[in-house]
């Protein structure tokens, strides 16, 4: 016929199949049968029992990318990786969108039935599998996750990463946490929230770490704060005392570390008060969270006289300098100062207050305290006075030379950080930090889950930490989460600091 199409039959055999399906649907049940063999065999050796607990029986196979994904990171052979591979090709090669769907499902609730069906674990058996159906725990590893400022306004800052994956790599050393190595994953966001929403939400969906641990910043961790919560992600010990971090009941999946801003700020009203009986507080704050749980610290020590007996400024993290904010503040006749700022603007300020020989009774937010990072830049001399909270041991403190801690911490810093500068506080810090998310490994045990990890986390008692302060331990609750409430007066000599008075503890209405 003109016009007509012509085209070649497809071979059928003799019940009128085609002969092409038969042979794709033949390669589909051997890619079945060799994957379920490949993941029977694992889960044994792992002591996995059903799969279909506790998330459903879709949990990990929801698609043949997560299939995949899963053989990779649980250290299947490169024959079973081989195989999804295989079986994603005979998806696409069985004909209709509909058909390839429904060779896809069957060949997940294959191997899930016989996972089920075959695997079984002895009773009283270590409970890995619950772990090992978590996202970020292997039979031998754990995946956390940190953003970090290596770079930008306060890449001063980034030193406490670094020392955190220099006590990672110690405890891999020393054989890992119950049995599992710790990899532990960080990335710089520049002090940048739009950076770190990128970061955090790669090391979420695609590293698929099991926590978040000391997120440096307030701002920076504002930003994905939902985001984790959300998600269900423990965001565990933000480095940062902002005090959004203790609200348990908005947010469950984030506990805070450091001493609040916020009852830091009340205890330096307290002090210029002391010395100033109704004198005037200056107050000069980052304009962010951070900044602002300063002021309403101060105010909550003053209540209504806060107007006053005040003069608040702020700046952006990003100003090149804080030097008109100093005089303007000076013009106003405070007889006290709080420098609620970070690392690089506390040394302008000091060298300022200086320069302009303005002495008020000068109080620093306690992560811009550093004798190595702060106050040697801006002259040693030029800070003689300065007071400001302590909650960890200053490791230029001569009383602490011989202190059973702090020589653990030089010993620990001479084997894996000899480079760094000893006279950094920051680095205590990330030792410190470090010392406590092992805590909460060492309490979850086998149990490696995203619930357990933050039910170990709100649930520590009485933990000593050897570089805190003596007083000082760790304790938290489903309805504590500040962790760290004390702190000490202390006040800048010229050389290092000398602590007054006692622990302290604020309080938040």
């Amino acid at each position: 016929m003109a016009g007509a199409l012509w085209y070649k039959p497809k071979p059928r055999d003799a019940n009128g199949a085609s002969v092409r399906a038969r042979a794709h649907a033949e390669e589909l049940q051997a890619a079945e049968e060799a994957i379920a063999g490949e993941v029977l065999k694992r889960m044994v050796e792992l002591g996995r029992p059903s799969m279909s607990a506790p998330h459903g029986p879709d949990h990990k196979w929801a698609s043949m990318r997560s299939l995949r994904r899963f053989v990779q990171e649980d250290g299947f052979s490169s024959k079973a990786t081989t195989v999804v591979l295989g079986l994603q090709r005979c998806g696409r090669m069985s004909g209709p969108a509909q058909q390839r769907r429904e060779n896809i499902m069957t060949t997940r609730r294959r191997v899930l039935a016989g996972a089920a069906a075959t695997v079984t674990v002895p009773f009283g058996a270590p409970r890995i599998a619950a772990a090992q159906a978590s996202p970020g725990v292997t039979a031998t590893e754990i995946r956390i996750g940190n953003t970090m400022s290596y770079s930008g306004p306060v890449s001063g800052l980034g030193i406490q990463g670094k020392t955190m994956d220099a006590y990672f790599r110690k405890m891999n050393d020393d054989g890992g946490v119950a049995g599992r190595r710790i990899r532990f994953l960080t990335y710089d966001d520049g002090y940048s929230p739009p950076k770190t929403v990128e970061q955090v939400r790669r090391l979420v969906e695609q590293d698929q770490v099991a926590c978040l641990f000391s997120n440096l910043g307030t701002p920076t961790n504002s930003a994905v704060l939902r985001y984790l919560n959300q998600r269900k992600v423990p965001n565990l010990f933000p480095s940062t005392g902002a005090d959004k971090w203790s609200n348990y009941q908005d947010f469950p999946w984030t506990i805070g570390f450091p001493p609040s801003y916020r009852i830091e700020a009340q205890l330096y009203a307290k002090h210029i008060l002391a010395a100033h009986p109704g004198g005037r507080i200056a107050i000069l704050h980052q304009n962010d969270d951070f900044g602002r749980d300063y002021v309403h610290g101060v105010r909550d020590v003053l209540g209504s006289k806060f107007e006053e007996a005040t003069k608040v400024l702020s700046y952006e993290s990003t100003d090149p300098t804080i030097d008109q904010q100093i005089i303007s503040l000076q013009s106003n006749g405070c007889q006290g100062l709080v420098l609620a700022v970070t690392a690089k603007f506390a040394s302008m300020a000091i060298r300022k207050l200086h320069e302009i020989g303005w002495k008020p009774t000068t109080c620093v937010h306690y992560g811009a305290n550093s004798v190595g990072v702060v106050i040697q830049p801006a002259g040693l001399e030029k800070a003689v006075g300065l007071t400001t909270a302590a909650y960890l041991k200053d490791p230029t403190d001569p009383a602490w030379a011989q202190d059973p801690g702090m020589l653990q911490w030089r010993a620990f810093m001479a084997r894996y950080m000899p480079d760094a500068d000893l006279t950094d506080a920051n680095s205590v810090y990330g030792y410190s930090a470090a010392q406590a998310m092992t805590q909460v490994l060492q309490q979850c045990g086998q149990d490696a889950s995203r619930e357990n990890i933050m039910r170990q986390a709100t649930n520590l008692k009485d933990v000593e930490i050897p570089t805190l302060l003596p007083g000082i331990r760790l304790n938290s609750s489903p309805t504590n989460y500040r962790p760290i409430r004390q702190m000490q007066l202390q006040r800048f000599n010229g050389t290092t600091y000398d602590r007054f008075g006692t622990l302290m503890e604020g309080s938040i209405s």
